[in-house]
């Protein structure tokens, strides 16, 4: 049986993350970006804040992910 490599994607209120996994239970790589320090700031989470910074950290979450797994896109078989 052929092994299945996948990226997962999760946003929270406050954190963007990614993992490479492979058949869903061998985790080569999870990278998390907390936006808990800048909501501080603000006594709590504020929604517009918190969209704009998964959109920056979006991108540079998963390129890590893939980074720390010695992945490339053209590894996976799906997101």
């Amino acid at each position: 049986m052929k092994d299945i490599t996948l990226l997962a994607v999760e946003s929270s209120c406050d954190e963007t993350a990614a993992a490479v996994v492979v058949n869903g239970r061998n985790v080569l790589s999870n990278v998390i970006s907390s936006q808990i320090d800048l909501h501080t700031l603000y006594g709590g989470v504020v929604p517009e804040i918190a969209s704009r910074m998964h959109v920056e950290q979006i991108i540079p979450v998963m390129e890590q992910a893939l980074k720390q797994a010695g992945k490339e896109l053209s590894d996976l078989d799906g997101i």
